[in-house]
């Protein structure tokens, strides 16, 4: 064990650790306990995903780590196994509404986009970023070309007390830094309203890959 894995180890404690040589590999670390930590690869073997619980206030809530293929030429000819991606999440979300929720990554894809948009429509999440600012997280090495495609999004029983973008740290994404309150009591106040049968069909007629799979 290195230094660093040893200061990493004290702190957080409770870890899972995905590493691979494609850039898609995943590393949490955690001070709070993890319960039924999972890794799935839902779209593809290669392209992981995370999937655990925490408990806040004696409820547990549930929390999605994702980092979908963007549609590039060196990645995915298309955004089809990007958008069954999060749209799995979505459908899973929408099947347990009573649970709090927290999904985030690097979705390769803006908060505006058709994707995007019907995943916040059918999973009921919110948006950290919105009334807020955009947090462009990549392209670190552009100084002009930069979207927001690092997302966290949650359940209406969490509160926004703090977000910021953080320093260059030698990656091509900029980090960035959310503090959350659970505040369950409060979450009538900012419930949105239930998806259209329009939003469902939708839904249910994405292009999904063969090779996808459920949880």
């Amino acid at each position: 064990m290195t230094s660093i894995d040893k200061v990493f180890h004290e702190k957080y404690p409770y870890q899972i650790k995905v590493p691979l040589p494609n850039t898609y590999g995943m590393l949490l670390y955690s001070k709070k306990q993890l319960f039924q930590p999972q890794t799935h690869y839902l779209i593809e073997d290669s392209i992981p995903s995370l999937d655990f619980k925490i408990k806040l206030k004696n409820r547990l809530v549930q929390v999605y780590v994702i980092h979908p293929k963007p549609p590039m030429p060196q990645h995915a000819k298309t955004s089809k196994k990007r958008d069954a991606e999060m749209m799995l999440i979505a459908k899973k979300i929408h099947e347990h509404p009573n649970q709090p929720h927290v999904v985030m990554g690097d979705f390769n894809d803006v908060a505006w986009s058709r994707t995007t948009t019907l995943f916040q429509e059918v999973s009921q999440l919110l948006d950290l970023r919105k009334g807020r600012g955009f947090f462009n997280t990549y392209d670190a090495n552009s100084f002009l070309m930069r979207w927001p495609l690092d997302h966290i999004f949650v359940s209406k029983e969490f509160r926004l007390n703090k977000i910021e973008l953080g320093k260059d740290n030698h990656s091509d994404h900029f980090p960035i830094y959310t503090q959350l309150l659970f505040e369950p009591e409060k979450a009538n106040s900012q419930e949105k309203k239930a998806p259209s049968k329009k939003e469902l069909e939708k839904e249910k007629m994405a292009n999904f890959p063969t090779n996808s799979r459920p949880f």
